[in-house]
């Protein structure tokens, strides 16, 4: 693995044939390489169960990969602990604190609002959120909006979001992924964003990843790819682009077997032959 990257510059994101097992011996990733460069901004896209969580979670440091075959800033996620990478996935949003009777100015206090004055007030603009509400008597949506707050106030260099905008209103979304374009703009960071919501985000990647069957099928600049002018769907270019990847996905797969994909394996407490089931050595 090189060296640990310039902490004061945004850093990128290398995984080298990196192969994954579940505990019960079922292939989560297969042979994944890719390279995204610092400050950019990565959409992940494939249907569900294609490894979108579990490449996720191995770059945010939660599982272990075999060595030398992922880094993140120029180091190992798991061994290293890295700093600043905020991972937004399924267990941060089952948070039980945020369904109890609690305010929410005492919810962004308690994740550093007072430390971080100004991105506290920017997010809660940005996310038309009301600092009286209280937690328990808040639509889903309004829930969604405190707690991506909450996740994003901490400064961070590396966000990786794993389908974290599905309870969002249009205008909410547009201004949160206006939010995040403008922090890759302007501060040293670089984000990783798994989605099946194509809305408003034809011109907001910088990098697509295409993920089937835990395979990265193709990866690089959105530019590089071809975006039809014609579409019969009324989506956008990129979703044309992500409709027909699909469609071709669901064919070469062929119907689900019954059985549990990674779309529920992704949770486990860790894959065999140690491929996440070992503790960091302080």
């Amino acid at each position: 693995m090189s060296a640990p990257e310039d902490p004061s510059k945004a850093p990128s994101i290398k995984v080298t044939e990196l192969s994954y097992l579940f505990p019960d011996r079922s292939e989560g990733l297969h042979k994944i390489s890719l390279s995204l460069p610092p400050g950019s901004r990565t959409l992940l896209i494939g249907a569900n169960g294609a490894g979108k969580t579990t490449l996720l979670r191995i770059l945010s440091g939660k599982r272990m990969a075999p060595a030398k075959t992922v880094s993140v800033g120029g180091m190992d996620p798991f061994k290293d602990g890295l700093e600043g990478v905020t991972y937004l996935g399924l267990e941060w949003v089952l948070n039980p604190i945020v369904r109890t009777d609690i305010g929410v100015r005492e919810l962004l206090k308690s994740v550093g609002g007072d430390y971080y004055p100004e991105r506290k007030d920017e997010l809660v603009q940005v996310l038309d959120i009301d600092l009286d509400w209280r937690m328990h008597a808040v639509s889903d949506g309004e829930r969604r909006r405190v707690q991506l707050a909450m996740g994003l106030i901490r400064p961070w260099r590396i966000l990786l979001l794993d389908e974290i905008t599905v309870d969002l209103d249009l205008l909410s979304r547009s201004n949160f992924l206006a939010f995040l374009k403008k922090e890759t703009d302007t501060r040293p960071c670089t984000i990783v964003y798994a989605t099946h919501i194509l809305d408003n985000l034809a011109d907001w990647p910088s990098h697509l990843v295409h993920m089937s069957m835990g395979r990265v099928k193709e990866w690089g600049p959105l530019d590089t790819f071809e975006l039809s002018d014609k579409g019969t769907s009324g989506n956008s270019r990129l979703g044309e682009l992500v409709l027909t990847w699909l469609k071709d996905d669901l064919k070469k797969r062929g119907p689900r077997n019954g059985g549990i994909g990674s779309e529920g394996t992704a949770y486990y407490a860790g894959g065999v032959g140690g491929y996440g089931a070992e503790t960091r050595k302080d």
